[in-house]
């Protein structure tokens, strides 16, 4: 009987229940042990695209995940209509955070997304895509717009019909590290793997008549490894980015309100009533506009009430514990 011994692989597809995972020594199809599913408290205890694994080789292209390598970082968002967080892809070093210069273009969105980029730790890019759409003079005036809310993060336009700024996002595709696409449905993210591929490998889907939306065209994550030896997460289309811990990632897009907050009268101001606010203060001369503003109080009290109730989720759990401790203590007294 062959010896089975623990390899190392990369997770590069995800879906209910199933992974696929490539190593050294190929492709496997791959599930967690039964005691991980034991263990499990949540999803980022199960193994999430991205991710480092070890695997033992079962044969016939089969394999078991034992363990996670540690991450370096987690996507994550708020799960739709509920308090807890969705992994969206571990251990990324760059995000490219794509819109479509037609319907799609929006800066609080931009925010909303890079807040939950900046929460982990990862360089982010914005892109406009489909700019063969418009007319030169309107896509440097969308680009200038972008470089006026968002002053020092990298700005690219691109266009997977014509090839247009295609060979700057290769530039910015660095060997051996993880880079993922983020928007919604329909602004071309798998038009724009296909372009990278080479090949048309994934499915690309119209844009509804009707709701004028995007149509899901990538049904599950997936990784691919480009000629040079980057890699890139096609993610499904997001309508809803909800804020997950996000507390630090709103501090870090929204650095201009912070720093004006400093200049407020109180250490507690809330930036929204109180007198003596340097933040309210920068809206009435014009330093601050007052969408930017909007959408930062928008932001921060949704990562605040997801903080609040993951703190009192933990209280519970923890006087649940010890109202269990206590039950087990008086048991053995009356034994």
């Amino acid at each position: 009987m062959r010896a089975l011994y623990m390899t190392i692989g990369r997770v590069v597809a995800q879906y209910r229940g199933k992974y696929r995972v490539l190593s050294d020594n190929g492709e496997f199809w791959a599930e967690v042990t039964g005691k991980t599913v034991y263990l499990a408290s949540s999803p980022l205890d199960y193994p999430i695209v991205g991710d480092l694994v070890g695997i033992v080789e079962l044969g016939y292209g089969n394999s078991l995940i034992e363990s996670i390598i540690p991450r370096i970082n987690v996507l994550q968002r708020k799960s739709a209509g509920k308090n807890n967080s969705q992994p969206i892809a571990a251990n990324i070093d760059t995000a490219f955070i794509l819109q479509s210069v037609d319907r799609d273009f929006n800066l609080n969105r931009f925010e909303r997304y890079l807040t939950i980029v900046e929460s982990s730790k990862i360089k982010p890019v914005l892109a406009l895509n489909k700019c063969d759409l418009i007319t030169p003079a309107e896509l440097a005036e969308k680009k200038a717009i972008l470089e006026n809310r968002f002053k020092d993060i990298p700005i690219i336009t691109i266009s997977t019909l014509s090839g247009e700024g295609l060979d700057d996002l290769k530039k910015m595709i660095i060997p051996h590290q993880i880079h993922c696409l983020l928007g919604s449905s329909g602004v071309g993210k798998s038009s724009l793997i296909n372009r990278l591929l080479g090949k048309e490998l994934l499915k690309t889907m119209e844009i509804s008549a009707q709701t004028k939306k995007g149509k899901h065209a990538t049904t599950h994550r997936e990784l691919f490894v480009l000629d040079g030896g980057g890699m890139i997460i096609d993610n499904p289309g997001m309508r809803e980015i909800g804020l997950a811990d996000a507390n630090e990632g709103v501090r870090n897009v929204f650095a201009e309100i912070e720093q004006l907050g400093r200049g407020c009268k109180f250490i507690d101001c809330t930036h929204q009533h109180e007198p003596g606010c340097g933040v309210l203060a920068a809206i009435e001369s014009g330093e601050l506009s007052d969408e930017k503003y909007r959408s930062y109080i928008k932001l921060k009290k949704e990562a605040s009430h997801y903080g609040l109730t993951e703190l009192e989720k933990r209280r519970k759990d923890k006087k649940f514990g010890k109202m269990v401790k206590s039950t087990l203590k008086q048991m053995k007294k009356s034994k």
